[in-house]
């Protein structure tokens, strides 16, 4: 199974839109899966209208550990309290209590409780799930609860999922969260080729470039889009050589267009709402699969 890694670097530059589209072109041709990476904020789904009540086997996952205070067991000496480097803990009727949404489980608390009244134990913080969108493609996908880390360990999980679920797909379409953090890089590494999405804003340009430096580190193959091209032309052929200069390949320069956001508030994809994108997605996946299968 070959695997493409769509990201931004920055939000709001029509990332989803377009994988929208080049998961509808791709699955044409060949079998395909999608796994929507975005974890904080998932919506590639909505782009299939698939609601949430239709996904199959939502099951929860643990990625991290918080504390559990015995009052039986506590002596209140607050060593734990002191030692809570995240300020997690504070006192409630005189024992410590955990803070919703404070505790990191680094256990520095159970570690200096003398009485072993502090515990970590797993919590279910997220939820992963897959459905079957009306085009054919399956897509896998999960939320992290909001206030809680892992997101990473989520990533991973969805990738892990979508392979299971097509495990005969010829091509992983994968959606990576804006930035370039955690989740970014959990998304990014281990596949075969990235597309950049990108637009003509100061933001969008600086972000490119981060997110160009994570792609660069693990030495794959890349592909760039410029999207809303027209906004500002000028930082538009700034970014053109931009990409000249660095040896990355410009895949296509989109013209803003309402389409888009008419099609999004539709839920399907801009070349299911308007014809006349097809021919220009078409030629993106056909760029990237001679590149990908070459």
């Amino acid at each position: 199974m070959k695997s493409i890694v769509v990201l931004s670097g920055k939000g709001g530059v029509g990332k989803s839109s377009i994988i929208a589209s080049l998961a509808l072109i791709l699955s044409k041709s060949h079998s395909l899966v999608c796994a929507d990476c975005d974890v904080d904020t998932s919506n590639l789904s909505l782009l299939f209208n698939i609601p949430e009540e239709k996904y199959n086997e939502w099951k929860y996952l643990s990625t991290n550990q918080i504390a559990f205070v015995d009052k039986k067991k506590c002596i209140n000496c607050n060593k734990c309290i002191d030692a809570c480097y995240f300020d997690a803990l504070k006192l409630s009727d005189g024992y410590p209590m955990v803070k919703e949404f404070g505790c990191e489980g680094c256990g520095a608390c159970e570690l200096v409780c003398p009485t072993k009244a502090i515990s970590l134990k797993d919590i279910n913080n997220a939820k992963i799930g897959f459905s079957k969108t009306k085009y054919g493609f399956l897509i896998a996908s999960a939320q992290l609860m909001p206030g809680f880390s892992g997101s990473g360990k989520v990533v991973y999980e969805v990738r892990k999922k979508a392979k299971e679920i097509s495990p005969n797909s010829e091509i992983m379409l994968i959606d990576a969260s804006a930035g370039i953090g955690c989740p970014v890089i959990a998304s990014v590494t281990g596949n075969d080729y990235a597309l950049l999405v990108t637009e003509p804003t100061p933001s969008g340009f600086s972000d490119l470039k981060r997110a160009l430096s994570v792609v660069d580190h693990f030495g794959m193959k890349k592909g760039l889009i410029i999207n809303k091209y027209d906004i500002n032309s000028d930082i538009g052929d700034k970014i053109v050589d931009f990409a000249k200069e660095n040896n990355i390949s410009l895949l296509a320069k989109i013209q803003f267009d309402k389409e888009f956001v008419k099609a999004m508030t539709a839920m399907v994809p801009v070349i299911d709402f308007n014809n006349s994108y097809k021919s220009l997605f078409n030629d993106v996946a056909n760029k990237i699969t001679s590149v990908l299968f070459e």
